[in-house]
């Protein structure tokens, strides 16, 4: 670094903090990183929107807010830590044990969750929390230790994958307590539509770490630089208008439970020059769909006639970020009408619902062959 000068092809005269602040217009015009050169990298790394100073400033003087994602963070950096070491420190594999929705738990799965229920109850403001692990909510109970909100999580959603080293991640939503917080909270307070949902986000573990966010008023993202253990502000995540890249992403395994416009929507992409993209976790998939466009399904079938995927703690969080990015999130033909994620009325914490969501291009597409039907 003392070798830069004015000279260097790489110097940057380094611009204030205020003045970088003063020039932006709003949220969405945050400071993101240049491309990567040296000394660019290091200005990069100064000069960058930590995830700290944005969750400052855009919990807009909500301290209690600020505290829970802050818990939030680091939560997803202690996860990555522990599946970073998975390998070298014996926890792949199977725990022997099942969660609360039948599925088969992995090493990691019982690591993560007590991550996240052990930081979302110390963060203090926090008064019941709801995780795919978990039969029963979490309520908290000690006055001075909880807060107005209610938390719903999947520690590690695509555990099934982990051992093969594919990219997994957490999920997350938040709702503010209704009732009087004079007494305990109780599962009403979270057993609401996605539409009262204050908050959402998932970070994913893969080639880099990252951590996705919106508190209702766009989607931003952000990247773990481990060398100083900060989520460094990437960009605004928009899907594109035009419905990006024509990619669909679905389990076809399942093709013949599906109702029969799912199986012509997928029929017609096949016909149409579209790319089949299925990771099998829904984070990655989901991450792929709000960055280059296309479409994710997961719908009800014959076997699961709500689906496969949770409301609480899977179908909100991410119906709420990717119409925020400008998509749509549909479940499809349920409960007798077509209708958005957010609207639905969970029946109990694990409860699931079909999903269909991604470009507006192709969304509007399975929904009006369902009106044709």
């Amino acid at each position: 670094c003392s070798r830069l000068t004015a000279r260097s092809p790489i110097f940057r005269p380094r611009t204030s903090r205020a003045a970088q602040r003063s020039s932006m217009a709003g949220t969405a015009e945050m400071h993101a990183p240049e491309p990567v050169g040296f000394g660019k990298m290091l200005m990069n790394r100064m000069d960058a929107l930590t995830l700290t100073q944005f969750i400052v400033e855009d919990t807009t003087g909500d301290q209690q807010l600020a505290l829970l994602m802050n818990a939030v963070q680091h939560a997803c950096k202690v996860c990555a830590n522990a599946i970073k070491k998975a390998g070298t420190c014996d926890l792949y594999g199977l725990a022997d044990v099942q969660n609360a929705t039948g599925d088969d738990v992995k090493k990691l799965d019982i690591i993560a969750n007590t991550i996240w229920v052990d930081c979302m109850k110390q963060s203090g403001v926090c008064c019941l929390l709801v995780s795919e692990e978990e039969e029963k909510p979490i309520v908290i109970t000690d006055k001075s230790k909880r807060g107005p909100f209610c938390v719903a999580f999947d520690p590690l959603d695509g555990s099934s994958n982990v051992d093969c080293n594919v990219s997994v991640g957490s999920i997350f939503s938040v709702y503010r307590r209704k009732s009087s917080d004079d007494k305990a909270a109780t599962v009403d307070d979270i057993l609401r539509p996605g539409l009262e949902c204050i908050a959402a986000g998932y970070s994913m573990f893969g080639a880099a770490t990252e951590l996705v966010i919106t508190y209702g008023k766009g989607v931003y993202r952000f990247a773990l630089d481990n060398s100083i253990g900060e989520f460094l502000y990437v960009e605004q995540m928009k899907i594109p208008q035009d419905g990006g890249k024509k990619i669909y992403s679905c389990n076809e395994g399942n093709l013949h439970s599906w109702d029969e416009p799912i199986k012509q929507f997928v029929k017609d992409c096949k016909n149409n020059g579209f790319a089949a993209r299925y990771v099998g976790s829904m984070v990655s998939d989901i991450h792929r769909t709000l960055l280059y466009g296309g479409i994710f399904l997961y719908p009800a079938d014959k076997k699961s006639k709500k689906g496969k995927l949770r409301v609480l703690y899977e179908g909100y969080p991410m119906a709420m970020i990717t119409e925020q990015a400008g998509g749509m999130a549909s479940t499809g033909m349920y409960m007798g009408k077509i209708g958005r994620i957010l609207e639905v009325k969970p029946e109990h914490i694990h409860d699931r619902c079909p999903i269909i969501m991604g470009a507006e291009r192709d969304v509007k597409k399975v929904l009006s062959l369902y009106e044709v039907k």
